[in-house]
């Protein structure tokens, strides 16, 4: 049986954006199975303790443009640090690959595109019709897609995501989750792939209660 790595994310994320391609490689060379767990990552940081970008110190703000540059470089990936429509309400397009999975297909071409839609091509993927159109290019119908992402179940899907990723220990994105132990951020990949390598036994909190 494949191993399994649940998939937090939030398509609005440029750390996201940076391990996307590296983490699906990555998941497909140990033959796992994936699960995407979009996840409307405010309400996340609101049961956790986390602050939206904009409420965090300037310290933090400039280190993150710091950190977004080494990333790019090792990556090898385009980004644009300050995109021109962002921060915009990304829920649509999360919900959109809620979609695609609830259908039985792969979202992983969709997600890439989207993300780099947003940090690469700097577009403004808060419009329906671009979701759409990013959805067709990964051979899906895009206009089936985004009725189904604007369904009271897939409405319902996405907000049953905060819980699932806050008892999953999640607490920011992205987040991949194996046999219970989170590793956060695309900075992670190496470990996780370690992890996977080896196949050690996940390690926990073993703090006395």
């Amino acid at each position: 049986m494949p191993r399994q790595i649940d998939y937090f994310f939030t398509l609005m994320s440029p750390w996201t954006y940076l391990g996307h391609t590296s983490f699906v490689a990555m998941a497909r060379r140990h033959g796992c199975k994936l699960v995407y767990r979009p996840t409307p990552l405010r309400m996340v940081f609101d049961e956790t303790g986390g602050l939206p970008l904009p409420k965090r110190h300037p310290v933090r703000q400039r280190y993150r443009i710091l950190e977004m540059q080494r990333w790019r470089e090792k990556r090898g990936l385009p980004l644009v640090l300050y995109p021109k429509h962002f921060p915009f309400d990304v829920a649509l397009a999360d919900r959109v690959v809620i979609a695609i999975t609830e259908a039985g297909g792969d979202p992983s071409a969709f997600v890439g595109d989207v993300l780099a839609g947003i940090w690469a091509r700097d577009e403004d993927l808060s419009q329906p019709e671009l979701i759409g159109k990013i959805a067709e290019a990964a051979g899906f119908d895009g206009g089936e897609l985004l009725a189904a992402a604007r369904s009271e179940a897939i409405l319902e899907h996405y907000a049953a995501t905060i819980n699932v990723a806050v008892e999953a220990g999640v607490f920011g994105a992205p987040s991949y989750v194996l046999d219970g132990e989170v590793f956060w951020g695309q900075d992670r990949l190496e470990l996780l792939d370690d992890a996977l390598t080896t196949g050690r036994a996940p390690y926990r909190d073993d703090a006395p209660a």
